[in-house]
């Protein structure tokens, strides 16, 4: 699945997974799920506003992860990430200049298109 990083200014302040999504990966019953960053495995808890109003995970360790991703990949602002699960509920995370491109480029022809209809 494709999330975003949520940002204020220049600084990560979590990761939005969507509704969707939780509805789709997450249940109810998880508490706390297992994020894979490169070499390090950090354990993230989910609050009951996840499945609420508020789909999106906040903890220290991911914010700075993101931001030193998003700093080497010259990305500004939110970004997109892939969440691939890798068990049950664990999931690896990847920062992929393939991924930022082909959403930017997904974002340009819709615009492009807009244009066409005028």
């Amino acid at each position: 699945m494709i999330v975003t990083s949520v940002c204020v200014g220049h600084h990560v302040t979590g990761l939005k997974v969507g509704a969707t999504n939780v509805r789709r990966y997450f249940p109810k019953s998880v508490t706390e799920i297992e994020l894979q960053l490169d070499h390090l495995c950090i354990e993230c808890g989910l609050t009951p506003d996840f499945w609420q109003d508020q789909p999106e995970i906040h903890d220290p360790r991911l914010c700075l992860w993101l931001e030193s991703k998003q700093w080497m990949e010259k990305v500004n602002g939110s970004a997109p990430v892939a969440m691939i699960r890798s068990g049950k509920n664990s999931f690896t995370l990847t920062l992929d200049k393939r991924i930022s491109k082909r959403t930017r480029d997904d974002k340009e022809d819709r615009y492009e298109n807009q244009d066409d209809d005028i």
